[in-house]
């Protein structure tokens, strides 16, 4: 990083201190980022000051923070901005990991495929328009290697993780759950059958539950929720 870059980087970082008692997280409920980075600081036991994010009109502050203008997006107390869900994750869990989540061997080729080539799938999948395609289904076929490399791991372990939920099955998850929800019916009758008790487990646990409650979007110049609840 060049002198200049970093000094920068340090005056953004005076102007967007928040006065909180907690980092702040802006997220959507929906976003897989934005979940997998709620997984991680549920699993640290970790509170923050949670503002939802209506991404059509995308409050001023979070762009002050972050011109790319993406969830999720953490500010900590130092006023230093995490603007990547793995780098937040990383962080919460290096604040605490009572479950040991960064002690496993994390499976990062599996999550820069699940990030890269299956993400790319997905949307083609869910938003065929986008990309000036008729259909997605041709991309629901392609993202199909990815969803039998994830049954054959999970043949041998109930968790991709290993035998207990962590850091990889965080990061993945909320990403298949989406590509579920595209056609229920052809998931239900069709996927692989192993990753679809996989997704239905996380669905029915109180983990998932913990991190998808409804909030009002966050308006500039009020308190957002303080989360976990």
């Amino acid at each position: 990083m060049s002198i200049t870059s970093a000094i920068t980087q340090e005056k953004r970082r005076a102007t967007i201190r928040v006065m909180s008692k907690h980092p702040v997280l802006y997220s959507f409920r929906r976003c897989p980022y934005a979940m997998r980075a709620r997984l991680a600081i549920v699993a640290a036991g970790y509170n923050c000051e949670l503002r939802e994010v209506v991404l059509r009109s995308k409050p001023a502050a979070m762009l002050d923070a972050s011109p790319k203008g993406t969830v999720p997006v953490m500010i900590l107390d130092s006023g230093t901005v995490l603007e990547e869900s793995l780098d937040i994750m990383h962080w919460a869990l290096g604040e605490n990991d009572p479950e040991e989540w960064l002690s496993k061997q994390v499976n990062m080729a599996l999550i820069d495929t699940n990030d890269g080539a299956f993400k790319g799938n997905l949307d083609r999948y869910k938003y065929p328009n986008r990309f000036g395609l008729v259909s997605g289904i041709d991309y629901r076929e392609r993202a199909f290697e990815y969803l039998n490399s994830l049954e054959g791991l999970l043949e041998t372990t109930p968790f991709i993780s290993g035998n207990s939920f962590g850091f990889d099955d965080a990061a993945v998850l909320p990403f298949v759950r989406q590509f579920a929800n595209v056609d229920r019916a052809w998931w239900d009758s069709s996927a692989p059958l192993t990753v679809r008790h996989w997704l239905a487990s996380f669905l029915e646990s109180e983990r998932y539950r913990s991190i998808m409650p409804k909030y009002k979007p966050w308006q500039d110049g009020t308190t957002g929720i303080l989360f976990p609840g």
